[in-house]
């Protein structure tokens, strides 16, 4: 069994103590459920549950205004190879170019997987 690396600094050297895990290079200590969690968090999920990955095809399910503009993106307008943020700042964690509106950002709470 290999464990995780470490989540601080990405240390491959870590080593169970007990119940934790322990980080040589940073002294950072966690546990094994808190990875598991980590590892959760990290999955983007569309409207409907189905997980995301980049590269998939989604559908919008509900018209879109757009910020600035008078255009919106209408339901059922499809949208290819996406790309996932996982560490945006905001709720906007798909990065696209939608055809007629060019490149932006979309929540995944208003896509399906295609």
């Amino acid at each position: 069994m290999s464990l995780p690396n470490c989540p601080k600094c990405d240390s491959d050297l870590t080593y169970e103590d007990g119940s934790l895990l322990v980080c040589p290079m940073c002294a950072h200590e966690w546990t094994q459920e808190e990875t598991a969690a980590a590892a959760e968090a990290l999955i983007i999920r569309d409207a409907v549950g189905n997980e995301l990955q980049d590269g998939d095809a989604v559908t919008v399910v509900k018209d879109l205004k757009i910020k600035g503009s008078s255009a919106v993106i209408k339901v059922g307008t499809k949208v290819k190879s996406i790309r996932l943020l996982h560490d945006a700042p905001d709720d906007h964690d798909i990065d696209c170019k939608v055809d007629g509106f060019g490149p932006m950002k979309l929540k995944s709470s208003v896509v399906k997987k295609a």
